[in-house]
């Protein structure tokens, strides 16, 4: 298997486990305040490759910061209001999004990617999909899959001309600041502002965690990766975040998995590796 495409297993292994700790989290913030200092902690890891990003950077990191905290705010919100399962399969329709929305950026559409997607769908729907929807939780966490299949896009084009220390850098600061901005308007002159200290230290390392791991770490991996993996067949590897999640949900908090689930999870596995084929096949025909 490519190196690229386990550096982004890698990446979705590190996501799934944020499932839960979002979740517990979200009992005491909000989608915006858990973001911002998610994006802060970011920030100071990787502020010291900011003082050599280039204008490009910044304009590109400018443009994918903005699409990345729209839907790590739309996903946070979600979570105030579905469970995480329900989120998680939510979120995966990125996954059929992206090659859609790819051909409005001028590609072609894939039949291999299109079928992998599908099945990827189907397998995280099997695994995670629960009743008890809510109109405001399930339209945030669509945003989120709509604002994330878009990101997905724009990294696969651009990330090859720049340094991906710097590109992940830039992105994280615009998310930063934004998030920054977003939440001293939203809470200027509210109580909740005066707690925030308070609630924000009660969950001190799971915002250290989902800060300095989950979003620096990851998404200079990420950037460093797509350079090499088309967008469609980026967005099917990342369906292998609910099934982490639900491995996890399993191991850290005794969460049942049954035999749909199980299944579930091993279609997507499926999808992943029919992908993989398919390009080798193409590419030795080629």
């Amino acid at each position: 298997m490519n190196v690229n495409v386990l550096i982004l297993l890698l990446v979705t292994l590190v996501w799934g486990t944020t499932f839960p700790l979002l979740k517990s989290a979200a009992a005491d913030l909000g989608g915006v305040e858990i973001s911002t200092f998610r994006f802060l902690v970011a920030a100071a890891c990787m502020s010291p490759f900011l003082l050599k990003a280039t204008r490009a950077a910044w304009r590109d990191g400018m443009l994918l910061g903005a699409l990345g905290l729209a839907s790590y705010v739309t996903q946070a919100y979600g979570l105030q209001h579905i469970s995480s399962n329900r989120s998680a399969f939510l979120t995966s329709l990125n996954v059929l999004m992206v090659p859609f929305l790819g051909m409005l950026f001028g590609g072609a559409p894939d039949r291999h990617v299109l079928s992998a997607g599908a099945i990827a769908c189907i397998g995280i729907g099997l695994l995670s999909w629960e009743g008890g929807g809510n109109l405001a939780g399930d339209g945030a966490t669509l945003l989120c899959a709509l604002a994330y299949a878009l990101y997905v896009i724009v990294l696969s084009q651009r990330s090859a001309r720049h340094d991906s220390r710097q590109l992940a850098a830039t992105q994280i600061a615009v998310m930063a600041v934004l998030a920054t901005i977003w939440l001293l308007a939203r809470e200027a002159g509210s109580p909740e502002l005066a707690t925030l200290p308070s609630r924000v230290a009660r969950h001190g390392w799971t915002l250290a965690y989902l800060g300095a791991v989950a979003t620096a770490g990851m998404l200079f991996l990420q950037a460093l990766a797509q350079r090499h993996v088309a967008a469609g067949k980026a967005a099917i590897i990342y369906a292998m975040e609910p099934v982490f999640a639900a491995g996890f949900g399993w191991l850290w908090l005794g969460e049942m998995l049954g035999m749909r689930g199980a299944f579930g999870g091993a279609l997507v596995i499926g999808a992943i590796v029919f992908s993989e084929r398919a390009g080798a096949s193409r590419a030795k025909a080629a």
